[in-house]
């Protein structure tokens, strides 16, 4: 989807070279990772148990921001684990919760996530977060391959940590904001300063930025 079009702007050698071969591309909705990937969907079936749908391996499996959709994430991972070959590897992508939640859960953007992702701080304010370092190494007989947060095109000085006393007018009046700025280039000074005072925003909902840790195991064994 969208995250997905993103990302593979940031995309160098080891990322195109593993996402080759036999692939399934699970919550890609109409867009694939790549056109010769599977697709898998919820017209599909339940991703928190492929394996009752497909009962093939693939050389990759890819989850862009699907995984946090998951009744149990650390279970279902375990079910799309079944999925890759040896010698394949599983490629997913997950919200920061700092950066995307920051403080706020159930999450204010997207009220449909069960969990909450950190690279691997030891202690989180979140009470459904999930360590993805420690995730990625409870794949059997996985070798993590590639492990890093993804913030390019986001700023910082914009994140507000916990609730924000906004309600739901001044959140449509700043989305309705966003959409005309981004048509006309225009920007409304007081509008700006009141948005940077008073509440806080998706960030990745622009066309360049993300919030996010992708994580790439393969399976040895």
């Amino acid at each position: 989807m969208e995250e997905t079009k993103k990302t593979k702007k940031l995309w160098g050698d080891l990322e195109r070279s593993i996402l080759s071969g036999k692939g399934i591309d699970i919550g890609c909705g109409s867009a694939p990772v790549s056109p010769d990937a599977r697709r898998f969907d919820v017209e599909d079936g339940d991703a928190n148990y492929i394996t009752k749908y497909v009962q093939e391996q693939f050389d990759y499996v890819y989850a862009s921001h699907c995984l946090e959709h998951m009744h149990k994430p650390r279970e279902a991972i375990l079910e799309w684990w079944k999925l890759v070959r040896v010698g394949g590897y599983i490629f997913f992508i997950v919200p920061d919760e700092d950066l995307y939640e920051q403080g706020v859960f159930p999450p204010r953007f997207n009220t449909d996530h069960k969990a909450t992702f950190t690279l691997s701080k030891q202690k989180s304010w979140s009470p459904a977060s999930i360590n993805v370092l420690e995730l990625a190494s409870s794949l059997p007989n996985g070798k993590l391959i590639s492990l890093y947060l993804q913030d390019q095109g986001y700023d910082r000085r914009l994140m507000k940590h916990g609730p924000v006393a906004c309600g739901p007018a001044m959140h449509f009046t700043f989305r309705a904001y966003r959409a005309l700025k981004r048509r006309t280039q225009i920007a409304i000074p007081f509008l700006e300063r009141l948005r940077d005072a008073k509440t806080t925003y998706d960030q990745t909902l622009g066309p360049e930025a993300v919030a996010q840790i992708q994580c790439i195991v393969q399976k040895t064994a």
